[in-house]
């Protein structure tokens, strides 16, 4: 019988006991794991062997975060989820901006960090739901469900897998006022145990990414969010 090889987690963070701990519960789990203690041995590790995911902290000595994060996705698209101690809505925003897949505010439950992790391997794997309406047609954006590809008046678009499947679900609900809960629960696919603001900041970056296209994501006030052209 074939032996599936465990993920591999890249846990990159300034302090010893946040590496260990992350990488005791998850090696528990079933996860195979490597540690850095900042960015540029980051890199080193990550350039030695491709991790399934990284844990990516922000703020550490020699290459900080965001470096570290623009420097792995020029040079592939796995998956990050960023964690740090600063919760600004600019900070998310900044991590989203440069490819990350989620952001986790210290201090955070272990289990959720590995609720969040299973999720964004989900997604990064293609596990998601197939979108029912491959064939939609909406002036100026154009999307593949096949290939995965989104163009916005014919010019591509690189989204992170976690935009991408924001962008199809409210595309497979026309019209609907969607509540950010209900969001949360089609698109991250598990029990949420933090700030609905998440939802805020990937349909911010989102919108921004769509650029004129981004208006047809439209603001309902006190409930959330639908596409309608």
């Amino acid at each position: 019988m074939e032996q599936r090889t465990p993920p591999l987690v890249l846990i990159v963070d300034d302090e010893e006991r946040m590496r260990r701990v992350i990488a005791d519960y998850l090696r528990i789990k079933g996860y195979d794991t490597m540690e850095a203690a900042d960015g540029m041995e980051a890199m080193e590790k990550f350039e030695q062997r491709l991790p399934s995911l990284v844990l990516l902290d922000v703020m550490m000595p020699r290459m900080d975060g965001w470096a570290a994060c623009r420097a792995m996705h020029a040079k592939s698209s796995v998956p990050i989820i960023m964690l740090t101690a600063r919760g600004e809505e600019e900070d998310e925003l900044q991590g989203f901006s440069l490819g990350a897949d989620e952001y986790i505010t210290k201090p955070f439950s272990l289990k959720i960090l590995l609720a969040r992790i299973e999720a964004v391997l989900r997604r990064a794997s293609g596990g998601a739901p197939e979108a029912a309406s491959a064939g939609q047609e909406i002036p100026g954006l154009t999307v593949d469900r096949e290939g995965r590809e989104v163009r916005v008046d014919g010019v591509p678009v690189e989204l992170t897998y976690t935009e991408y499947e924001l962008l199809v679900y409210l595309l497979d609900n026309p019209g609907i006022a969607l509540s950010r809960d209900k969001i949360l629960d089609a698109v991250w696919r598990y029990d949420y145990y933090g700030d609905a603001r998440t939802v805020d900041t990937h349909i911010k970056k989102l919108r921004s990414k769509l650029g004129e296209r981004g208006e047809y994501i439209r603001t309902i006030r006190g409930v959330g969010y639908k596409f309608e052209v």
